[in-house]
């Protein structure tokens, strides 16, 4: 016979009735506000608009282009509103661990690496994953990882600018006697010695400028740490899958749900994975069982078709942003761009323009010292590149918003370059 919904049709109607309505098509309903009782839903407005229904577009609103949140990909997501919902029951995997007695969902780690083989981004044979809540988490579980006993001086962290300021403030911030933060390859290069142990940041593509990088020391005391948070085929050609001994990848770049923490590390060595496995047993005791059923989800929405329609609308909307933006500064010699060469991904089986997730802006002018506040007086919000220990010449703005805030971003933009 025909099945009938009992306990979920309420969760159902519930889901559906947010979704239903439309916040001018300039916010969004959310869950949090109606599962309560006595509270009605909300919309909660894109930046620079306002009112009960997001319809008053907001005079004077600087254009937000310092956030990294990915909400570039929530129209597929919208577009796949059947095949990727999902509803919890109120006792879903309630104790601590999987049958096996691990923190990791075993299926999750198969989908994983079925993805990698038909992106052919990353190489996962003979490796181990582990999860973590987001590549955050799992970027100092990979530092102390490689770090040796505190019976040795500790290992020197380092990276090579412009790089992802979190490798430094997090190392600072735990403060361990087992690892420090020392600054920049440029200062340690060829001045690795058997007595110190150096653990090498590497982003590659690199945040903030987009470009395919390589490690910068050399020798058999040196370690190397590879984000590859941007190597997906939206973002970067893929030459070639990457093969390095530790390597990080986030599902907040992949499908855009980075409010999920979720990630996962591809780690060569047992000994450095199963010390892995031990600080996320000390620090959290794993991912949210809640976040890996949707990581799952997302996952077998995004293998549909072999991947190919969900990175093809990424790879579509991101580099048509590049290209908009590129014509306008292409006016100006007060500004100029990051350069990416057009490269064969072995994913799309040609040759692909650039489409990087962000710009990494420069001030041309020599009197242009801050180019954050050049760009700040025009109403645009970037982030400086002394952030990146980089020069404050640059600002890195933010591609992978919304749509709104991507045309807020063009339209100031322009007014910045007519006026000169």
């Amino acid at each position: 016979g025909e099945w009938e919904p009992t306990w979920s049709s309420r969760a159902a109607e519930e889901a559906e009735a947010v979704a239903a309505i439309p916040c001018s098509g300039h916010g969004r309903v959310y869950l949090d506000g109606l599962i309560l009782k006595g509270h009605e839903p909300v919309c909660e407005c894109n930046p620079c608009y306002g009112g009960s229904d997001c319809s008053k577009l907001l005079s004077d609103c600087a254009a937000n282009a310092a956030g990294g949140d990915p909400y570039f990909m929530e129209p597929f997501w919208m577009r796949h509103a059947a095949s990727s919902a999902i509803l919890v029951s109120g006792w879903h995997r309630m104790g601590y661990s999987y049958s096996d007695k691990s923190y990791i969902s075993q299926l999750l780690v198969e989908y994983i690496k079925k993805l990698h083989a038909i992106v052919g981004n990353a190489i996962t044979k003979g490796k181990y994953i582990v999860f973590g809540s987001g590549s955050t988490q799992l970027l100092n579980a990979a530092v102390y990882a490689l770090s040796p006993n505190s019976s040795m001086s500790p290992a020197k962290v380092v990276a090579t600018a412009p790089y992802y300021p979190v490798y430094r403030t997090q190392t600072q911030f735990f403060n361990s006697r087992d690892f420090s933060y020392e600054g920049e390859t440029s200062s340690w290069k060829n001045k690795t010695d058997k007595n110190s142990i150096f653990i090498e940041f590497v982003t590659s593509p690199n945040n903030p400028d987009g470009k395919l990088t390589k490690e910068v020391l050399e020798g058999p005391n040196v370690k190397s740490i590879y984000d590859r948070a941007y190597y997906w085929p939206h973002f970067t050609a893929i030459p070639s899958p990457a093969d390095d001994d530790l390597m990080i990848f986030t599902i907040s770049k992949l499908t855009g749900h980075a409010g999920s923490r979720f990630g996962w590390a591809i780690v060569k060595d047992e000994a450095v994975y199963e010390k892995m496995l031990t600080y996320m047993d000390m620090n959290t005791m794993g991912v949210s069982r809640e976040a890996q059923l949707r990581a799952l989800k997302l996952l077998d929405v995004a293998l549909e078709g072999d991947g190919k329609e969900i990175f093809q609308f990424a790879y579509s909307t991101m580099r048509d942003r590049w290209i908009r933006l590129k014509e306008i500064i292409s006016k100006t010699k007060r500004f100029s761009l990051q350069k990416i060469s057009s490269q064969y991904c072995t994913f799309f089986k040609r040759g692909r323009d650039a489409s990087p997730a962000y710009a990494w802006l420069m001030c041309e002018r020599q009197q242009d010292k801050n180019c954050y506040e050049i760009l700040e007086a025009a109403g645009i919000n970037g982030r400086e590149g002394s952030l990146y220990s980089a020069d404050n010449r640059y600002v890195r703005l933010s591609l992978i918003r919304s749509q709104d805030d991507f045309e807020i971003l063009i339209n100031k933009l322009k007014i910045l370059v007519s006026k000169e």
